[in-house]
């Protein structure tokens, strides 16, 4: 791989050798799949996905993209697993998902491509996995057109959450493959809004997400302690 690219190689591989597992609910990813619709709620209530041009960051086997090209958007998703985007183009075929497509690309590299060519540009669930989580945002603040929105979510950094997101959903739930976070690499919100500022990113909006492991139920609320999102606009 170039050196020069924003990835873990270690990172990808992790992810690539699930790949096949993407679109079953009850798979290592269902957890993706129980948080989509409030994340897709979420941001369609705030920009109105009809008709946008959307760009889904980090998008591995497609399920926001594909959920956000079924609201009406026009989504490009770009990964650097190249397993993980083959999931994601036959399910668009299988599923008949109209305005949608997925290229093998970095942000970074997108960015120089095409800057200022989307409205909204989404980076879930992305930012804790790569070496150099700044340069992302400062992409997608490059990607997004003057006006337009840019998503994060990703892992606060701190006790509570090593508790929640690493002991419990990965060795006491087993919702998640071990190894699938690693603390250093979580980022907290003060962490994430500064890269927002450094980029000329306004954060308009932050939700938390929690989860109750009893109801298995998953809600978005102020708590930022753990899950947390960002809603940020570019002058």
């Amino acid at each position: 791989m170039n050196p020069t690219v924003n990835a873990d190689p270690a990172e990808l591989a992790k992810f690539s050798d699930l790949a096949h597992r993407w679109w079953d609910p009850e798979s290592e990813f269902r957890p993706l799949h129980q948080i989509n619709p409030l994340r897709l709620e979420w941001i369609d209530g705030l920009v109105g996905l009809a008709g946008k041009r959307v760009l889904d960051v980090g998008c591995g086997g497609g399920i926001l993209s594909d959920s956000m090209a079924r609201k009406g958007a026009d989504v490009t998703g770009i990964d650097l697993s190249v397993k993980a985007l083959r999931v994601a183009q036959l399910h668009a075929l299988e599923a008949g998902t109209p305005q949608v497509a997925y290229r093998e690309v970095s942000a970074e590299a997108l960015a120089a491509e095409q800057p200022g060519s989307f409205d909204v540009v989404t980076c879930m669930e992305m930012l804790e996995h790569v070496p150099d989580p700044a340069s992302v945002v400062r992409a997608c603040a490059t990607l997004v057109k003057p006006g337009g929105w840019v998503f994060f979510s990703t892992i606060n950094r701190n006790p509570k959450s090593f508790l929640f997101a690493i002991v419990g959903a990965e060795y006491v739930l087993q919702m998640l493959p071990k190894g699938t976070h690693e603390y250093a690499k979580m980022i907290r919100p003060s962490e994430l809004a500064g890269y927002c500022r450094m980029a000329e990113l306004e954060v308009t909006q932050t939700r938390g997400m929690e989860y109750n492991p009893f109801t298995r139920r998953y809600w978005l609320s102020q708590d930022t302690s753990v899950n947390y999102l960002f809603a940020a606009r570019k002058p």
